[in-house]
């Protein structure tokens, strides 16, 4: 694990970190690289390596090795027998039961949202829905992904529910790269058209349209997903 990585990382600065503490440096660079992969900015099936990643995020091999181990048991990243770190190149299957996890999850999350979705909530949503379409426009696919995101997660953290937010943004951090790949090949020219009924279901108070809502925009790209 010590070559540089096949796909170069974003780096996060170019001027050396003063030092801190191991904990501290393992925090920040585990939570950047969640957010690289989440959000798509690296390839399914990417090779990385220990000291690429030390090197990009301007820290040690030991908060690098946590951060992986930590991203490896989140299904994030996969660790091979011969040290080989990679993010997965999702099967069909495996696509398959990430839609069925996000159809079963997402949808009870807006059904306790929709009680505590105040018109501050709806308007901030159009807001994000506004950057949405911007993306799209720019064929920015990493910036749809992390917007439309941002659009399901503002909604959610209404739900007041953590353990199924934590479950389902687990489900987004393993599709993150496959999505990429997927919105790369896509060439967007409009935003999801769900979001319009996501929004018009909040504002009618409306659950049985909103469940079916989010479950129609939260599967039906995965099943494009499907080669």
């Amino acid at each position: 694990m010590s070559l540089a990585p096949r796909q170069p990382l974003p780096r996060t600065a170019d001027a050396p970190r003063p030092a801190e503490p191991s904990g501290a440096a393992h925090d920040r660079l585990y939570r950047a690289l969640r957010s690289q992969i989440m959000h798509g900015e690296i390839a399914p099936g990417s090779a990385l390596t220990l000291r690429g990643i030390g090197k990009s995020f301007g820290v040690s091999m030991t908060p690098a090795r946590e951060s992986v181990r930590r991203l490896v048991a989140e299904g994030a990243l996969s660790f091979s027998a011969s040290g080989r770190v990679s993010t997965p190149a999702l099967s069909n299957e495996r696509i398959e039961e990430l839609a069925t996890l996000r159809a079963l999850l997402e949808p009870e999350l807006a059904s306790r949202a929709l009680p505590r979705a105040h018109f501050a909530l709806i308007d901030r949503l159009e807001a994000i829905n506004a950057s949405v379409s911007q993306m799209v426009a720019r064929q920015d696919a990493s910036g749809y992904i992390r917007t439309n995101l941002e659009f399901h997660r503002t909604l959610y953290l209404r739900a007041q529910a953590p353990a199924i937010l934590a479950m389902t943004e687990t489900v987004w951090l393993q599709l993150g790269p496959t999505m990429r790949a997927l919105y790369g090949r896509l060439r967007r020219t409009e935003p999801p058209q769900h979001h319009r009924l996501i929004l018009a279901a909040l504002k009618a108070g409306d659950e049985p349209g909103l469940r079916i809502a989010v479950r129609a925009d939260v599967t039906q790209g995965l099943r494009m997903l499907k080669g």
